[in-house]
């Protein structure tokens, strides 16, 4: 305990001991993020506001539960900067276990080594099973072949469950440690989620046209002249989806199936979803390059189903219209009949983000989080 909160302890003692329970944390790391409790008395929200701890020191921390809360049996809680990407670790990086306790009144004390950046570090046995589905799946929208991967949850073999599916663009970027701009290290955020228990998922990565990229991911006629986009989101839709759910344990419903991707592969995902809100009911679109149809029409033929959920991800530092692009494709969505009242959808601008994969990276698992494993 660092002692500048003895004189802060000993007043909680004389004043506040029989009216709820304060917890007093300390961290060997400190920065200027604040410090938020979620637990079971919360739905294990990384970021409650109504949860946030004050801070008294240089590196400590203090909350006290209301006088009227209403306590589970057991408190069952952990400490994060704000988001399971930044959860408390222990010395060696390891993941810590619940913390715990029956008081309702009196002073819990707590301290917290480490704290976990971009959900890393990593444990290898979460890791999840890579497999090459094929180096040359056909594609006879387009009459090509493309590389395709599974990424499978790590003890899929060892299990009898189905999972939700997410497809998503530019293979190349995701995964591969080899790329030249770096990639978003999904095998390595899965393997986190997996151990922290946040919930599976099978990843169905496509690799991306290479030179005719941009031409194959754009959807209609735009600023970029003619694209094959709806040949390219037929083939996911009626060729790639029926295959993987002949071949894997997948849950096959609107509700457990998404597509996603980011700039030109999160344009063609915001199509595919616009298009099929039937097949594609969890939409993951990171940085979309909203600019190459300034005047995208939200077509009012079809309408989302019940279980509909849209993450939209936008980064300040990416263009001059990056973020206003971002707001104003979401009001578009809320005032379209395209939209039910029961969608959700969710926008995350990080101020500091730029347009690569370091901070798609770091979006991923909070996205496939929100998507298929919060209710809320």
């Amino acid at each position: 305990m660092n002692s500048d909160n003895f004189p802060f302890k000993e007043e909680l003692k004389s004043t506040t001991i029989n009216t709820g329970l304060n917890i007093i944390l300390t961290t060997d790391e400190d920065d200027s993020r604040p410090v938020y409790i979620s637990g079971n008395f919360n739905n294990w929200r990384t970021q409650d506001k109504e949860f946030m701890m004050e801070k008294i020191g240089s590196s400590s921390y203090h909350y006290k539960f209301p006088n009227d809360f209403d306590y589970p049996d057991e408190l069952l809680y952990k400490f994060t900067k704000g988001d399971w990407s930044d959860v408390e670790i222990n010395n060696e990086g390891n993941r810590t276990e619940n913390r715990s306790t029956f008081l309702h009144t009196g002073i819990q004390e707590e301290h917290v080594a480490r704290w976990r950046k971009n959900w890393l570090p990593f444990k290898q046995n979460y890791l999840p099973q890579v497999l090459l589905i094929s180096d040359e799946f056909e594609i006879p929208q387009l009459n090509k072949t493309r590389k395709i991967w599974a990424l499978l949850p790590h003890d899929y073999d060892n299990s009898s469950e189905s999972y939700p599916v997410m497809y998503l663009q530019d293979a190349q970027n995701l995964f591969n440690e080899s790329a030249e701009f770096g990639n978003w290290e999904i095998d390595k955020k899965l393997a986190v989620m997996s151990e922290y228990k946040i919930g599976k998922i099978i990843i169905i990565a496509i690799e991306h046209a290479d030179e005719d990229r941009i031409k194959e991911y754009n959807v209609g006629k735009t600023i970029l002249g003619k694209g094959e986009g709806k040949k390219y989101i037929r083939f996911v839709r009626d060729t790639l989806k029926p295959f993987i759910d002949s071949n894997f344990r997948t849950k096959k419903e609107q509700e457990f199936t998404g597509i996603g991707g980011s700039s030109m592969g999160g344009l063609v995902s915001i199509f595919s979803g616009l298009q099929n809100p039937d097949v594609f009911g969890r939409l993951m679109i990171f940085s979309p390059s909203l600019w190459v149809v300034p005047e995208i029409k939200i077509s009012s033929k079809k309408a989302t189903v019940a279980d509909t959920k849209i993450y939209l991800y936008g980064g300040g530092q990416e263009s001059q219209t990056m973020v206003s692009d971002m707001k104003s494709f979401k009001q578009k969505l809320i005032s379209s009949t395209f939209i039910k009242e029961n969608t959700k959808i969710n926008l995350s601008i990080n101020p500091k983000g730029k347009h690569n994969e370091t901070y798609w990276s770091d979006e991923f698992p909070k996205a496939i989080e929100w998507l298929f494993f919060q209710s809320k």
